[in-house]
């Protein structure tokens, strides 16, 4: 009667090695490794990082609103600082061109929209006729000294916000302890758009609710590196300069 039970026994027994075999662990060879994500680079070979934002809403009839932030740090910034210029163009060709017709579409749901982390690109549609585009580029170059570059546009302190409104819309442009943010609210019911860059995040959201809206939210973030290998002296400098951005939430 017991010979059924032994023989269970034994055969789980046995099939211990194997399965400690399957899940024995996988050394990586530096090659791999270095062809993986999140590879870093030593601070003092970071001539400059640099954040180039922009957000526009164009309406149907031409009207645009919007504005453009940068911010570049390197070894002779004493503080990061964002730089806005706004957006406001009106519309070309005739003045006698139709007002852009009241949006009538509705969205719903997207309240898990906020807590996202990482890069998110979201873009809701309820209209016709309508282009929304979302992008983020890095580019990485090499110089031994950083680009030259005068600020442009209204400094933006912390704990500022920054307004603009024309047929197009309302934008407003703040920062905050937790980082810098676009929102636009398009005229005549025909949608928003929200671009964040905040706590190691990056938000673009359009919400499209009318026809013939043309939305765009652009982030570049500007690398440039250095080949010769820094000092001492200039390792500290790289790192105090990147400490800074903690202040601002990044």
């Amino acid at each position: 009667m017991k010979n059924p039970l032994w023989l269970a026994v034994a055969c789980l027994a046995a099939s211990l090695p194997i399965h400690a075999e399957t899940f024995k662990p996988i050394e990586l060879k530096d090659q791999e490794l270095a062809s993986l994500r999140g590879r870093y680079v030593m601070p003092g070979r970071i001539v400059s990082f640099g954040i180039v934002m922009s957000s526009t809403w164009q309406n149907a009839k031409g009207d645009v609103i919007g504005a453009t932030s940068t911010m570049q740090v390197q070894q002779s910034t004493i503080r990061p600082q964002f730089y806005v210029s706004m957006i406001d163009e009106k519309a070309t060709g005739s003045s006698s061109a139709p007002a852009a017709t009241p949006g009538t579409g509705s969205v719903t749901g997207g309240g898990g929209l906020n807590t996202t982390e990482g890069v998110t690109q979201v873009v809701r549609a309820a209209g016709d006729n309508n282009t929304a585009y979302n992008n983020v580029d890095i580019n990485v170059t090499k110089a031994n000294q950083a680009p030259v570059a005068q600020p442009q546009g209204q400094a933006l302190a912390a704990g500022q916000t920054l307004t603009g409104e024309n047929g197009a819309g309302a934008l407003s442009v703040s920062a905050s302890g937790v980082g810098v943010q676009f929102n636009i609210n398009a005229s005549n019911n025909q949608g928003s758009s929200v671009q964040r860059l905040a706590q190691g995040g990056l938000m673009q959201n359009s919400t499209l609710l009318g026809n013939g809206n043309r939305v765009n939210n652009l982030t570049s973030l500007n690398v440039v590196m250095r080949e010769s290998v820094p000092t001492a002296a200039s390792l500290n400098g790289s790192l105090d300069q990147l400490k800074g951005l903690r202040t601002f939430g990044y």
